[in-house]
């Protein structure tokens, strides 16, 4: 689900920025993962992060900025929220300009899922493990958290803005707003320019997701299950062919559980998230602190 979610996502802006179809985007996309992943491994999925990392915090601050000037600037942009009126959410004016918005509790409910959540997702712990010397830590530590501030900071507040676009985004047969839509309709009024920003910017984080999420899963498929348990006294040589292969394996079917998720419908991309967040997290927080602070 959590991949599927990526693929969803992505495909919408292709879509909209080069009429590339859903099912062509997803197949360049894996393979082109697969390449980087499966020939260079654990250093090029690093340095690939990093450099993503580079162009998702350049990227989010600029459609930011792009956006309000798009809206007339920020008191502009707050001023026509202000204005916005939904029943169906809330009866108080200006409701959608206030701090913690008309719903502060489910707001509060997605914060801690994306911030709590993130300590119990394997593939950020994965992300240290090149860590060589002690004072590196303190020192990813604060790079990480000024990192999560500004990149969620600035979707959090580029999301709320997407209440201005309630009569350009598309909606289901039924009237129902499909809300995977919200962020390529703000992005589609943009300069040329900066919509070929955007589009790096989430194939930058798409892929740096998927590289980790299969590369943890396919190291620990191996390293603790299959070696000693399936496969007696394996060499290191062949850890790294079982490990190639699975990775070959995960990034295929991530493609297969997003088509089919574009194809049946089954849900939307908020969803897809919140199902795969919450299910890793659950799983693995617990272990993960118990490991940091029981010894």
């Amino acid at each position: 689900p959590y991949t599927a979610s990526l693929y969803n996502g992505l495909s919408r802006l292709f879509g909209m920025a080069f009429n590339i179809d859903y099912t062509l985007c997803i197949i360049l996309m894996a393979a082109l993962t697969c390449v980087y992943v499966v020939a260079g491994g654990y250093m090029a999925t690093a340095i690939n992060d990093f450099i993503q990392g580079l162009i998702m915090l350049g990227g989010i601050v600029v459609v930011v900025l792009a956006v309000l000037n798009e809206n007339g600037g920020f008191m502009a942009a707050m001023d026509a929220l202000a204005r916005v009126e939904d029943a169906s959410v809330t009866t108080t004016p200006g409701a959608f300009t206030s701090f913690f918005g008309p719903k502060p509790l489910e707001l509060l409910g997605v914060v801690i899922l994306t911030s709590l959540g993130t300590w119990g997702l394997p593939q950020m712990v994965q992300k240290f493990y090149a860590i060589k010397s002690g004072p590196a830590v303190k020192q990813g530590a604060i790079i990480s958290t000024i990192f999560a501030f500004v990149v969620a900071g600035g979707s959090y507040f580029l999301g709320g803005f997407g209440r201005l676009y309630e009569g350009q985004i598309e909606y289901a047969a039924n009237g129902t707003p499909i809300y995977d839509s919200i962020i390529p309709t703000m992005l589609s009024t943009l300069p040329d320019v900066l919509i070929g920003l955007v589009i790096v910017l989430v194939l930058s984080a798409s892929m740096s997701t998927l590289s980790s999420l299969v590369l943890t899963s396919s190291s620990t498929l191996t390293i603790d299950f299959i070696n000693g348990n399936i496969i007696k006294n394996m060499s290191e040589k062949k850890q790294l062919v079982w490990m190639r292969g699975l990775l070959v394996v995960f990034i295929a079917i991530s493609a297969l559980i997003a088509l089919f998720q574009y194809h049946s419908s089954v849900v939307f991309i908020a969803q897809l998230m919140g199902y795969s967040w919450g299910a890793l997290a659950g799983s693995f927080l617990g272990p993960f602190l118990w490991g940091l602070y029981s010894g």
